[in-house]
């Protein structure tokens, strides 16, 4: 028996359950296709050391669909000022909220937390039906949709499939679409600390020659770092004992914050640049980081899928659902997404180029840059704009 539904997400992670919820109060009949259903309970002393930076645009979404408010508050971790450095040892660049007229710059929360509520406010919506676990085998499309089989042998048709499945996203090469993937040759490594000192809602990062240390203010006194480093330098952090890794963290970052005790294991994650060449073909749409990577230098991977969602709920929201597939409907959510997505692209990409860069010509420009944009507070405040609104 085949099943039919109006949508088919493929991939439950953050981006495609987000998406599921915000259709929640559609005509449309969705599918969630997730091979790992998300954890609802861990222990409450164990934090996740997978964070993200949520900007306001990203919060007023999850606040429209219902998934912030089942957050757990206290667990939270508003940034109330950003505080950047140069590789110098004096240029500065300051972000603050209060400058900015708002009560915070971005908040920071784990993915695992997030993960949760996004996954059970799509489980909730009476026209969102999950599917999990599943894995898809095959995908065919012809002129009325898509029809995709599962590993099971179950087959499900569709008159649009949605790739929310990641980086490697199966459904974006089943459809054909060319993913252009330039690797950083770096590593994020990941981990969270106690801290001795108050770290009072500022978010730190450093840039090196060689990689970028951010120190990311959770809730009470601890911090999540991430350090963006060469292989080198992530197998030598990952070969530390916890002891030895809280020492090097809080050494690399002037012991600004004391003593850090380690309180979750060290991981890491390679780094790249995906650009996709078509966002969309007839009856497939991409989203999330199916369409799209970045540096995470800026935090701002997870936002950018959340921007997907919002924009293309909206285009399907206000279409008959018998054109939920149609191709024209579809290349409107590509144009008006390609600004946003290439403009943070280019930044972050050329950031990481800028800083992590031996060339002794290119020193003394980019530390001048973080000081001349520190001491003009208009441009500081276009940049903060931007990101919150992103």
């Amino acid at each position: 028996m085949t099943q039919e539904f109006d949508i088919l997400i493929v991939g439950g992670g953050l981006v495609g359950a987000a998406l599921a919820a915000s259709l929640r109060d559609s005509s449309y009949a969705i599918g969630l296709i997730e091979g790992n259903p998300p954890a609802s309970e861990w222990p409450a002393d164990e934090w996740d050391n997978r964070v993200y930076a949520i900007s306001s645009a990203s919060r007023r979404l999850l606040q429209k669909i219902g998934a912030w408010q089942r957050l757990d508050p206290a667990r939270l971790g508003p940034v109330a000022a950003m505080k950047i450095y140069g590789d110098d040892g004096h240029s500065s660049l300051e972000f603050n909220a209060l400058d900015a007229g708002v009560d915070d710059l971005a908040v920071i929360l784990e993915s695992r937390q997030l993960q949760s509520a996004l996954w059970q406010t799509a489980a909730e919506a009476p026209n969102v039906t999950l599917i999990s676990p599943a894995r898809p085998e095959s995908l065919v499309t012809d002129a009325e949709g898509a029809l995709l089989t599962l590993t099971s042998g179950e087959t499900i048709r569709t008159k649009l499939v949605v790739g929310a499945d990641g980086a490697q996203s199966w459904l974006r090469e089943q459809a054909g679409i060319t993913a252009k993937v330039e690797p950083y040759q770096q590593w994020g490594v990941v981990g969270n600390f106690e801290i001795e000192r108050p770290h009072y809602g500022a978010a730190r990062q450093w840039f090196f020659e060689d990689g970028v240390l951010a120190w990311l203010p959770l809730a009470g006194n601890r911090i999540s770092i991430v350090w963006s480093c060469n292989d080198e330098r992530k197998a030598e952090l990952l070969a530390l004992t916890p002891e030895e890794l809280a020492e090097r963290i809080a050494a690399a970052g002037g012991r600004q914050l004391g003593a850090l005790i380690a309180i979750s294991p060290a991981a890491a994650f390679p780094l790249k640049l995906t650009h996709v060449e078509e966002l969309t073909k007839a009856h497939v749409v991409l989203v999330g980081d199916a369409a799209h990577t970045v540096h995470p230098l800026a935090g701002q991977g997870v936002n950018l899928g959340f921007g997907d969602v919002a924009e293309l709920a909206n285009i399907l929201k206000a279409e008959h659902p018998g054109r939920c597939g149609d191709y024209l409907v579809l290349r409107r959510y590509e144009r008006s997404r390609r600004e946003a997505i290439y403009l943070m692209q280019g930044v972050c990409h050329g950031l990481q180029k800028l800083f992590n860069n031996a060339n002794p010509w290119l020193k003394p420009l980019r530390n001048l840059g973080l000081g001349l944009t520190d001491s003009m507070p208009w441009i500081k405040q276009q940049l903060i704009r931007h990101a919150m609104d992103n």
